[in-house]
């Protein structure tokens, strides 16, 4: 795995390599590559026992220009200055990719969720929330689930905020439990829209994702809906892993069985309806059409690249493939829907439960999907025809064009003050 690699200077990578399109000066680049501020704080929790234990967390506020800031907070030990920046910049352009009127944001707190009760965790994450409460809002920065949390801590951090700023404010936060004013289908959105956009660059290369065979690697939220849901379109799920191994089954396995023996047991490995046990590194390189990539960052490096044999790559986790990597399967021809459309569909329909909060009017699931696929499809169509008509050299080159010139045209009709 590449871990070594700094995501931070991956995301600049990227941002300097889509510049080169573009006409922009050196000072107004330096801005679109560094986050506005970040939050550094150390949180003193008591335990359980009567000790207490102190966390870093953190909070970066990426970019503003096209609406408040937006993005997940993460309970990881890998966790850090540079990821939360990197994750943030990220969603300033996954948002932007997507044409919803949001900025990036992302935070985090060093831990290992395992290791403590779920008093102590809720203990630690109203700390948290205290600590956002005077830099969150609807209108400043609205924080959602991410690695480690969910709707739990979500709900925690609501009525924190909401408690002590005396108001009911439910769009202050995004990825709620339903009767705390969450959104149909956001649970299954990072999933639905990375076989969306699967189902479109197989469509592009005048192919069915109905006769694809498929490997995802990582088993949490995003990879199993992913697997779920390219099942029911047909295609066949051949290998899945998560951290503690894979399973492959040449004929195709069960996504939901091999989800149900995750919950039973903690791990895909030992899955009784597979054939044969895989690594991650090998599950990577397996001969098939379609791979997606759901666990973190830097997953695919320039070594294990040079193995990768499938066609298709939709990013389901943020950041999978390093930038050496990348230049690896841009030789070979590999089509990668780039992270910040491919698993867009946890912001947009993010996006739409603060829409609802905002109206206290909420939406049905079908009216959820369908405005979910309608977004995907129209701007996988945007992207393709900036790749084509620029002659970019890769899709996330073109995702990258399309997103900076919407952050530049919000940043250049308001002006710069002072």
């Amino acid at each position: 795995m590449g871990s070594d690699v700094n995501p931070f200077e991956s995301l600049q990578e990227q941002i300097d390599e889509a510049a080169q399109y573009l006409d922009v000066d050196e000072g107004t680049l330096e801005r679109l590559k560094n986050p506005e501020r970040i939050l550094e704080t150390n949180l003193a929790v008591e335990m359980d026992d009567g000790s207490t234990e102190v966390f870093r967390a953190y909070r970066s506020q990426f970019n503003g220009d096209r609406g408040p800031y937006k993005g997940g907070i993460r309970y990881h030990p890998g966790v850090s200055r540079a990821e939360v920046k990197a994750l943030s910049g990220w969603m300033a352009y996954k948002t932007a990719t997507v044409g919803v009127p949001l900025g990036g944001g992302k935070g985090g707190i060093v831990i290992d969720p395992d290791d403590y009760s779920e008093d102590e965790l809720e203990r630690i994450t109203r700390a948290f929330a205290t600590e956002l409460t005077p830099i969150i809002g609807e209108d400043r920065d609205v924080p959602a689930p991410d690695v480690n949390t969910g709707q739990r801590e979500m709900n925690w951090i609501k009525d924190t905020y909401e408690t002590l700023e005396n108001t009911t404010e439910p769009g202050v936060i995004t990825g709620k439990d339903i009767s705390s004013g969450g959104s149909e289908g956001r649970v299954e959105a990072t999933g639905r829209s990375t076989v969306i956009a699967a189902r479109e660059a197989f469509d592009y290369l005048g192919e069915d994702v109905a006769d694809a065979t498929v490997a995802v690697q990582g088993y949490g939220n995003a990879g199993w809906i992913s697997a779920k849901l390219v099942d029911e379109m047909g295609a066949d799920v051949v290998a899945v892993s998560d951290s503690s191994g894979g399973v492959y089954s040449e004929d195709g396995l069960d996504p939901v069985a091999a989800k149900d023996h995750k919950r039973e047991t903690g791990s895909v490995a030992g899955f009784h309806g597979a054939d044969e046990a895989v690594s991650n590194d090998e599950l990577l390189q397996l001969d098939v059409d379609l791979l997606i990539p759901a666990a973190l960052e830097n997953a695919i490096d320039e070594e294990i690249a040079e193995g990768v044999q499938a066609d298709v790559i939709s990013e389901a986790a943020n950041g999978p493939i390093t930038p050496k990597g990348d230049d690896v399967l841009e030789e070979k021809d590999v089509i990668i829907v780039p992270d910040i459309l491919a698993n867009a569909g946890g912001v947009t329909v993010s996006y739409f439960e603060w829409v609802q909060n905002r109206q206290r009017f909420y939406w049905s699931e079908e009216r959820v999907n369908e405005e979910l696929e309608e977004i995907v499809v129209e701007q996988f169509d945007t992207l393709v025809d900036a790749y084509e008509e620029r002659d970019l050299p890769s899709m996330r080159v073109a995702a990258y064009v399309v997103a900076i010139r919407r952050v530049l045209d919000a940043a250049e009709q308001a002006g710069t003050w002072p």
